[in-house]
């Protein structure tokens, strides 16, 4: 027997449309590449989103086809996610920051069938137009007036010219809930990327899960930041979620350095911001430096790498903001887990609030977390034992774009690539990516945590950790390190600094002093780079 309730699908539409009829007249903010600061709302926005649903119709554009886009943290960017995603076609969101090639194949194979950039990509643009045959349609997000006149992009027009003929009379199309609604790629590390197709269902349920008080806690009563970008997993869902609780909005544009961010913040009044920890760490520097001031902001939301408790300690004792720690992937939509306390913490002591601020969280409702060791066995769940990660959920891929085969095990859990320690309250740790762990005479050694423990040190500003091959232990670590400032820590100093912060065997076997470490298009530090560049370090002697 079936229950008696409402049988309605779960779209995204549905976000928008709410939030228009609820939440009109709550802002939204958006800061332009060219520095001007657009104000708007989800009035506003939702009925541009409909008059580019109508467009998208006039030009063929049907359930299914792939939209890409190439774009900041913007209101149009953010009408895009509705109006393309809303008619049940597909919002490919495309990260401007991977190299050429990778851009190029991730648009050849999702076949995109049009293309919306914002100007400061139009040399890229440029390069992709010829070399793309399935991009019918080019749009600049720009006003008419604006649109370069010796722009080699065939048929190039304006955003606003191209739903200017439309009005927003248009009711948002019913279809199944698991009808896809957005891809992104992965940013393929190793090999080419892969296409993570999310579904309507899959991202509302997420958005339902994300404002939940022990996940992101947002209200209508907020004032959301994301500096989480827009072209990266839907800016990890933050956009969905503040439409579906009408949480003031302040979209960033391009600009996340420290100076912009905190003027952002100062001139909006932002009670809660998202994004990794580099983003974090600059905003931290610039107050230090400038004794500017962010007395709106109450919480941060840092995932995309580990966060080291330094930077949290900072913005607690600092400037009176709490952090909380996410971990996920593309493939997790990305929401996984969020790091915040049960009622049994509150008389934890320092110490013990501190080693639980390192872990990166527990799960929300919808997710299930697992380890297990190299023959697939489970491990205990004592926050000692490690092994792989895998996940299952309602908002976690079961498989790539393009590809035929199921990226799942037989009981259904999804391989993170991760190594993890999950203890008897759910709490996770990532100890490393599997493919970065340092195994060194037997034992593994976490390059995560030693990063970590060495960004603690004053004239640190950033560490990076790679086991190198050794001709005694197999692998040994190398601590490369971004001095602060005009400081010059010696490798002494540094080692005595980490003497009691991490096992004796984990100290490095030397330290190197870098200007700057390479990064990956989505803000990670680019291991494969650096054990090529270091890989005969200790072979050589040191």
């Amino acid at each position: 027997m079936l229950g008696l309730m409402q049988d309605r699908p779960l779209l995204i539409s549905t976000l928008i449309a709410h939030a228009g009829s609820n939440h009109a007249d709550a802002p939204i903010i958006s800061k332009m590449p060219d520095g001007r600061i657009v104000a708007t709302n989800f009035r506003e926005v939702e009925a541009r989103s409909k008059r580019l649903a109508k467009a998208l119709g006039r030009i063929g554009i049907r359930i299914g086809d792939r939209i890409a886009t190439l774009a900041w943290n913007t209101h149009r960017h953010m009408e895009l996610y509705y109006g393309v995603s809303g008619i049940g076609a597909i919002c490919h969101t495309v990260n401007p920051r991977l190299f050429f090639d990778q851009i190029l194949f991730i648009c050849r194979h999702a076949e995109d069938r049009a293309l919306f950039f914002d100007l400061s990509f139009l040399d890229l643009v440029e390069r992709l137009a010829p070399q793309c045959p399935s991009i019918e349609t080019w749009v600049a997000l720009c006003d008419q007036g604006e649109l370069p006149t010796s722009a080699k992009v065939p048929g190039l027009i304006s955003y606003e010219q191209l739903i200017a003929a439309e009005t927003p009379d248009f009711d948002w199309p019913s279809f199944d809930e698991n009808t896809a609604s957005s891809l992104c790629y992965t940013s393929g590390t190793t090999g080419n990327p892969k296409g993570v197709l999310y579904s309507h269902r899959s991202q509302v349920l997420h958005s339902y899960a994300a404002v939940m008080p022990d996940c992101f806690n947002l209200s209508a009563r907020d004032v959301v930041l994301p500096a989480s970008s827009m072209y990266h997993a839907n800016a990890w869902g933050v956009v969905y979620a503040s439409t579906l609780v009408g949480a003031k909005l302040v979209l960033p544009g391009s600009k996340l350095d420290g100076a912009s961010l905190v003027g952002l913040i100062e001139q909006e009044e932002v009670s809660v911001s998202f994004g990794v920890p580099t983003i974090w760490l600059a905003v931290a520097q610039h107050l230090e430096a400038s004794k500017a001031r962010i007395a709106s902001l109450q919480r941060l939301v840092i995932g995309g790498a580990a966060c080291p408790v330094s930077l949290i300690a900072t913005f607690r004792d600092r400037h009176n903001v709490e952090v909380n720690q996410i971990w996920g992937m593309t493939e997790t939509s990305p929401l996984g887990v969020v790091n915040t306390f049960k009622a049994k913490h509150a008389d934890l002591s320092a110490a013990g609030r501190e080693h639980l601020l390192g872990k990166q969280g527990r799960t929300v409702y919808g997710v299930e977390l697992e380890i297990v060791d190299g023959d697939g066995r489970p491990l205990p769940h004592d926050g000692k034992a490690f092994g792989d990660l895998l996940i299952r959920g309602w908002w976690i891929a079961r498989g790539y774009f393009g590809q035929d085969r199921s990226a799942l095990n037989r009981e259904g859990w999804f391989s993170t690539g991760d190594v993890a320690t999950l203890d008897e309250d759910g709490y996770m740790r990532i100890t490393d990516r599997s493919k970065d762990v340092i195994k060194s005479g037997g034992e593994w050694i976490s390059s995560i945590d030693l990063e970590n423990a060495a960004v603690g040190h004053p004239d640190v500003k950033e560490a990076a950790v790679v086991g190198l091959p050794h001709p005694k232990w197999d692998e040994r670590p190398l601590l490369i390190i971004v001095p602060k400032g005009a400081s010059s820590p010696s490798k002494q100093a540094i080692n005595d600094f980490l003497k009691d912060k991490v096992a004796k065997w984990w100290l490095p076997d030397d330290i190197v002093f870098v200007d700057e470490i390479p990064h990956t298009a989505t803000g990670k530090i680019q291991k494969t780079t650096l054990r090529e560049q270091y890989r005969g370090h200790f072979s050589v002697g040191v």
